[in-house]
């Protein structure tokens, strides 16, 4: 083995990798197993590494972390990213806000859009947020892209009641 060439831990080999690939729900886990099960294989780096859709200095570097956490250390791990402007209390608010829907006397909207979001939360919080953004916070508290059919707040149940049409009970066929 070349001096440069890091060598693969010695409890696994490419018939247990290729068995956590397919068992892997992470895409990306699972083609650093099927790239690192090809070394084991005895496949070139360059090779191996063009099956994980990476180059080989990459692949080294997983090498390193397979090395040193097993498959669990072949996972991507969590990036910080920008902290959200938004406090966890202000977050519950907007919860409340998104729940209970928009007043259309004092919102003049029926149902929430991103971009009225946006601007209650600019106007409640004087936080901005683009409405990319606010796709992103109402995935975080677990909302939905689907809502109800909104309702005109002048409607009448009676009406809509004797509007229905109503068709005669189907026989049941003989």
């Amino acid at each position: 083995m070349p001096a440069s060439r890091i060598g693969l831990r010695q409890d696994y080999d490419a018939a247990r990798l290729r068995r956590l690939a397919r068992g892997s729900r992470d895409n990306r886990q699972t083609r650093r197993l099927l790239a690192l099960a090809a070394v084991y294989d005895g496949m070139s780096r360059a090779a191996a590494a063009s099956i994980g859709g990476m180059d080989r200095q990459t692949l080294r570097d997983w090498v390193h972390r397979f090395n040193a956490e097993g498959p669990d250390g072949l996972t991507d791990r969590p990036r910080s990213g920008m902290p959200r402007r938004l406090s966890d209390a202000q977050m519950r608010k907007l919860a409340g806000i998104v729940e209970t829907g928009p007043d259309p006397a004092v919102d003049g909207v029926v149902r929430w859009r991103r971009i009225d979001l946006q601007q209650v939360i600019e106007k409640r919080f004087g936080v901005a947020y683009s409405e990319r953004a606010i796709t992103d916070l109402l995935k975080a508290l677990a909302f939905s892209y689907i809502s109800g059919r909104p309702k005109h707040p002048g409607q009448d149940r009676r009406v809509l009641e004797a509007f229905k049409k109503t068709s005669r009970a189907r026989s049941r066929p003989t």
